[in-house]
């Protein structure tokens, strides 16, 4: 088990389907353990009942179904699935517009979905997605990339609250594919993904949304500039060591 999360950990995002499907038919007593652990490319899937597009993950999944938040019912349907509280469904339901208008205003488009449940401590647990295909086909409004992915995983674990305060886990991962392919600069492939966690106690004064939207852009403020340094920075730094540009010599005319 070490050694294939160890694989999955060095595949590229755009190949991890076909990976972990070899590493299913290899270790099928561990599929659970693989499945709740390697972190897949989002998929996106259209809610019959109210024409929104919702994004699949393992934590709106039961069985061979998956909830969605607009309706929160399972497509395809599913008798007994589990449903949040009437609470929870409630804050999941304002959590969903918050999050649209957040992912317009920093994304430009894309989708987004945030589920919420309960957990064994008293406590809940709160999944916020967003998913942006960059390139020509999808929504990339540049028109620069051939194919482009952006997958945002936010997974944030609340505890009950005491005093006025709670406490936020807050784990991250995002993961980025993207190829180029034009006559300026040629055939291009880039992926990879990032984690990062994020501890904190907060008042509930203003409310869970506030505390969690907060932590959600400042993370996101960080995985971005730390896949500028990492990804780009590097990439673009062992590309010119390989191949220097071209040195233009200019000549100054005879005085």
């Amino acid at each position: 088990m070490e050694a294939a999360m160890g694989l999955m950990r060095r595949i590229p995002p755009k190949h991890t389907d076909a990976a972990l499907s070899a590493l299913l038919s290899l270790l099928p007593h561990h599929s659970s353990d693989l499945l709740s652990q390697v972190d897949q490319p989002l998929q996106v899937l259209c809610d019959v009942d109210c024409g929104k597009e919702f994004i699949l993950c393992e934590y709106n999944r039961d069985a061979d179904s998956y909830r969605s938040p607009w309706s929160n019912k399972y497509h395809p349907p599913l008798k007994d699935g589990a449903l949040p509280s009437m609470v929870l469904r409630k804050l999941e339901v304002e959590a969903n517009d918050i999050f649209a208008i957040y992912r317009d205003q920093y994304y430009e488009g894309g989708f987004s979905s945030v589920y919420m449940w309960e957990d064994d401590n008293e406590g809940f647990v709160a999944c916020f997605l967003i998913k942006k295909d960059g390139s020509k086909t999808g929504q990339g409004r540049r028109g620069y990339l051939q194919e482009g992915a952006w997958d945002a995983i936010h997974v944030i674990e609340v505890g009950p609250e005491e005093e006025g305060v709670a406490h936020y886990c807050l784990t991250s991962t995002v993961m980025l594919s993207l190829t180029t392919d034009n006559e300026l600069s040629g055939t291009f492939s880039l992926s990879g993904s990032i984690r990062r966690q994020m501890d904190m106690n907060l008042s509930v004064a203003e409310g869970h949304l506030c505390n969690m939207g907060r932590m959600i852009e400042e993370m996101e403020s960080k995985l971005r500039n730390s896949l500028d340094q990492v990804y780009f920075g590097k990439t673009k730094e062992m590309v010119c060591t390989l191949r220097p540009p071209s040195e233009v010599v200019m000549r100054l005319p005879d005085c």
